[in-house]
């Protein structure tokens, strides 16, 4: 697959410099590589990365709550990038505002950009320039801001699953899987055609349980919290 799922830190340099307070800094756990943002843990402990940041456009897809999708936007605007987060409920967003701060003017940093959901001209992304969007715009997301130059990464944040978000999900570079009820755990099945044992796993995940998905992919992992994350987010949890 072209998304990247390792556990490979590098020692390249980190993305381009913006500006953000201290705090947010602080918060996360970014790894050294460009664009590889730290997901989680594996079995052993092992640090799990993804590029969600990178030189193709990229489209990921997360089935699941709001705190994971805001915990990557968090990570994603610490590694250099402006996030965009296109939602019809712009209050359940604002965290990420407020984690951002203000410039020496007084006014929001441009790190993040809430939006409505209707579509808009983007400025170009780059490699000094990456954009990730976050389309919070429910279980069947229309196409608003779909992936169309690299270094742009549009993330669709699925509250659950739907039969007819194959149409989004099967192109997905990455699919990033929650705990299910059994019903949408079957539907998971149909759609990506996995072992039975697969399907029957989403449904135990507990609340820092994460699948990643993709072609010739199947990755458990746990979510990694540092305090910090959780004075912005609160608690791990998987409901919005």
């Amino acid at each position: 697959m072209s998304t990247r799922l390792d556990n490979q830190v590098s020692a390249a340099g980190v993305a381009p410099e913006f500006l953000v307070p201290p705090e947010v800094l602080d918060a996360i756990s970014p790894s050294g590589d460009r664009g590889g943002l730290l997901l989680g843990s594996g079995l052993k402990g092992e640090p799990l990365t993804i590029s969600v940041l990178r030189n193709a456009p990229t489209r990921i897809v997360m089935v699941g709550g709001l705190y994971l999708a805001r915990q990557l936007a968090l990570r994603a605007m610490a590694s250099g990038a402006t996030v965009i987060v296109s939602t019809g409920r712009p209050q359940a967003w604002e965290v990420l505002r407020r984690a951002a701060g203000q410039g020496p003017d007084g006014r929001p940093v441009p790190a993040v950009q809430i939006r409505r959901l209707i579509p808009t001209e983007l400025d170009r992304a780059t490699e000094d320039n990456p954009v990730l969007i976050m389309h919070d715009g429910g279980a069947v997301p229309q196409e608003l801001f779909p992936p169309r130059s690299p270094w742009q990464t549009t993330l669709y944040v699925l509250p659950y699953l739907h039969p007819h978000a194959s149409v989004t999900a099967n192109g997905a570079d990455l699919i990033l899987l929650q705990r299910l009820p059994i019903g949408q755990a079957h539907l998971a099945g149909r759609i990506w055609r996995l072992a039975p044992q697969m399907a029957q796993q989403l449904t135990t995940l507990k609340d820092d349980g994460v699948i990643a998905l993709g072609p010739n992919l199947w990755r458990p992992l746990r979510l990694v919290t540092t305090p910090k994350e959780q004075q912005i987010l609160g608690p791990v949890r998987r409901g919005d």
